[in-house]
């Protein structure tokens, strides 16, 4: 889930709550899926942030590729609309120059790696135009709670590195074969990797897939159903700052490279 979503609009930030008695309470640790409370009260029409946790890592800048969690629901009836807890995939928002909505940016940039933040907002300030609304009018108000993992380079790699490349003898068959090996945390089953990657068919070798050409690192559940199921095993156990060429058999077989940027573990 990439999102490119423009908006204009003149935006309030605010630590506190607009009327008395309408802020949500948020709670549940970062990381895990949050459980809000909407109150009786109206929401008000100014959209508002408030940053409910600080965390301690890079702050995001503009230019960045900012991976996060978020959960989205109506403040009407506190009716879930999205979240990427459920899809165990963070989105990846690019903040290159693209609009992308205004309420998003004053939400994500600037903040620590690690960070909870609220946005309450209209539902046309806090999507923007172009997202088609399911079920929710421009006017209605929205709820998200948003878990930044982190702000990483569009070309972030691994420091010192050149570009992954598919090894030339690398077959389906073939088991999982470190190419780099990391120095940087232990990447554990169910916990959350940021990474870049390339991929090839087989037996073409053709490159189908770079996340170098789509635009930046991505960030999985590294989980049987979240990623490709060769990847759990083969990742699990390796240190960020590695490289592991994984091959993935199937119908289809697939040949990857993978570049260990980050990992979070789950709350």
């Amino acid at each position: 889930m990439r999102l490119f979503w423009p908006a204009l609009l003149v935006l309030t930030t605010s630590c506190g709550v607009a009327e008395e008695g309408t802020q949500p309470v948020v709670t549940g640790r970062f990381g895990s899926k949050p459980t809000v409370s909407i109150p009786k009260g109206q929401p008000g029409r100014t959209p508002r942030i408030t940053v409910l946790s600080v965390g301690s890592g890079r702050r995001t800048v503009p230019g960045d590729v900012v991976l996060a969690d978020v959960d989205i629901r109506r403040w009407s009836g506190n009716r879930p609309y999205l979240s990427t807890y459920d899809g165990n995939q963070p989105t990846s928002v690019v903040f290159d120059g693209r609009k992308v909505a205004e309420t998003w940016r004053q939400s994500l940039i600037g903040r620590p790696a690690g960070s909870r933040v609220m946005l309450v907002s209209p539902a046309a300030e806090a999507l923007g135009p172009d997202l088609p609304l399911a079920g929710v009018s421009p006017a209605d108000t929205l709820v998200l709670v948003f878990d930044i993992l982190g702000g990483y380079p569009p070309d972030a790699r691994l420091v010192g590195r050149t570009l992954p490349v598919v090894p030339a003898d690398l077959t389906p068959a073939d088991p999982p074969r470190t190419l780099i090996d990391g120095s940087g945390r232990e990447v554990v089953a169910g916990s959350k990797v940021v990474i870049q990657y390339v991929a090839a068919a087989w037996p073409s070798r053709a490159v189908v897939d770079s996340s170098y050409r789509r635009g930046g690192p991505s960030a999985f559940t590294l989980e049987a159903g979240s990623v490709p199921a060769a990847w759990v095993g083969a990742l699990a156990g390796r240190r960020v700052g590695s490289r592991v060429a994984v091959p993935s058999p199937g119908e289809r077989p697939v040949l990857y490279v993978i570049d260990i940027l980050d990992t979070i573990t789950r709350a």
